[in-house]
């Protein structure tokens, strides 16, 4: 089961971590995590630069040591950079010093590849324990979401989870959506018609 959006009890249970952003700002912040991957990062971006809008960017750090170019396009274009862990750990199944040194291994990565130290990150899958938050929160905003998408599940129809994106997003709304193999064929049913309505409600976009 997706939820689609978080639980308000759930986001106060964890006041520390950004779920959304103010609604008085007419702004939606919206995100990509896993990439940059070939063949589906270059979509987003042009989706983007289309209709002038920005992103931020989870990045994977080995997919940025593998595509360095696809990733400073990214930077190029002005879309924020945030760390999503080297190898798209999982927290709950894996060891605290074993994770920390993953964050740190994305944020070297960053550094040697695209010049930048970011101060956002984002757990893959939305899960990691609350020693490693600890730990990462002293030097990073720790940044969820109050709509996923659930692009990434092949199951789901486009139409339906058009539908839903749509209907769960309000101004102050932060967005994930992914660009990685699984949503390359989705990407392209459910992504301009989004980002039209983003224009289409007057909203504005900007990284976070």
């Amino acid at each position: 089961m997706i939820w689609h959006t978080v639980p308000v009890l759930i986001q106060r249970l964890f006041p520390e971590r950004l779920w959304r952003k103010s609604s008085e700002e007419n702004t939606v912040y919206l995100t990509f995590d896993d990439g940059p991957v070939a063949g589906v990062t270059e979509y987003v971006l042009q989706e983007l630069a289309k209709r002038d809008q920005i992103a931020t960017f989870f990045v994977v750090g080995d997919n940025v040591r593998r595509n360095p170019k696809l990733a400073q396009e990214m930077v190029s274009a002005g879309h924020g950079i945030g760390n999503h862990t080297f190898n798209h750990l999982n927290g709950w199944k894996t060891e605290k010093s074993v994770y920390l040194e993953n964050v740190d291994l994305c944020d070297r990565v960053l550094g040697d590849v695209l010049g930048i130290k970011t101060k956002l990150f984002r757990p893959p899958y939305g899960l990691f324990k609350p020693s490693q938050a600890a730990e990462i929160s002293k030097y990073h905003q720790i940044v969820m979401w109050d709509m996923l998408s659930g692009d990434y599940d092949q199951n789901l129809k486009p139409e339906v989870v058009l539908s839903k994106s749509i209907h769960c997003t309000k101004a102050g709304t932060i967005a994930v959506f992914h660009d990685q193999l699984k949503t390359k064929e989705l990407l392209p049913k459910i992504l301009p018609r989004y980002l039209d309505f983003i224009v289409e409600m007057g909203w504005k976009t900007a990284v976070l």
